[in-house]
């Protein structure tokens, strides 16, 4: 047990359940700053989340408040997109060679995009109803898998967006309730990052240590975090994470 990582793990495990920021956005720039290499951290951070995101879809099958139909189309974009984008990194020479560094200033640029949207998000609010979202989901079906197919290929990346970018893109093109939203949102990611986490634990990219000492600390982070977001603004709690990850995300270009 390494006990700085597992309070780091509790420090981000707090943030999240404080604020419902993803994981992701917060803990690869962290690793990657703290002088994990780009790839390791990445693909660590994918192994870390499809665990935790075991959990939370399960709670959500339960309570059945997973629209599955949406969940397919996006997967059938979404894991191929990711498979390419790992093999494309590892397989293919030109890239292989630069391969931390595309993924540093991707990483950067996903995390400047993720915040400025989840600003615009929590001042703006809920998008209002619109054209694609009174369309039937058989008429939008290639459309959906074209949105699982380009930020599938940034979660391939990154391990970033499997939560927030693909949420916003429901939120704007789907009509869903508040919780059916998130319980989607939970079974595609945990789908789309466990098939790119197997694809890096081919590799040996994860460092299986470093994530497990994460959890240790994470889970009862986000079971305080959750308990204690009631009582806190979430408003201005997720901005200033907003604001943070896009710091992150500058230091990382």
């Amino acid at each position: 047990m390494d006990w700085s990582i597992a309070i780091m793990g509790l420090f981000v495990g707090l943030l999240v359940g404080l604020t419902g920021v993803g994981g992701a956005a917060l803990l690869t720039p962290l690793l990657v700053l703290l002088g994990i290499q780009p790839t390791v951290a990445v693909a660590t951070d994918l192994f870390y989340n499809s665990v935790t995101k075991l959990f939370g879809s399960f709670q959500h099958y339960r309570q059945k408040t997973i629209n599955f139909t949406l969940t397919k189309y996006l997967a059938f974009g979404s894991i191929p997109s990711a498979v390419a984008a790992i093999l494309l990194l590892e397989l293919y020479p030109p890239l292989h060679s630069i391969q931390e560094t595309i993924v540093k200033h991707t990483l950067g640029i996903v995390l400047i995009i993720v915040a400025i949207l989840s600003i615009a998000k929590q001042w703006i609010g809920r998008l209002d109803s619109n054209r694609w979202q009174e369309k039937p989901m058989e008429e939008k079906r290639w459309m959906t898998i074209g949105i699982g197919i380009l930020l599938g290929f940034i979660v391939g990346l990154t391990s970033i967006g499997s939560g927030s970018l693909f949420a916003l893109a429901m939120m704007f093109f789907f009509r869903l309730g508040a919780a059916e939203l998130v319980g989607t949102d939970i079974a595609h990611a945990f789908l789309l990052v466990s098939a790119a986490g197997l694809m890096h634990a081919g590799f040996g990219n994860i460092d299986y240590g470093l994530a497990f000492n994460l959890l240790a600390g994470s889970i009862p982070g986000v079971l305080v975090g959750s308990g204690l977001s009631a009582k806190l603004p979430a408003k201005p709690l997720r901005t200033i994470m907003a604001a943070i990850i896009l710091i992150s995300g500058f230091k990382l270009i």
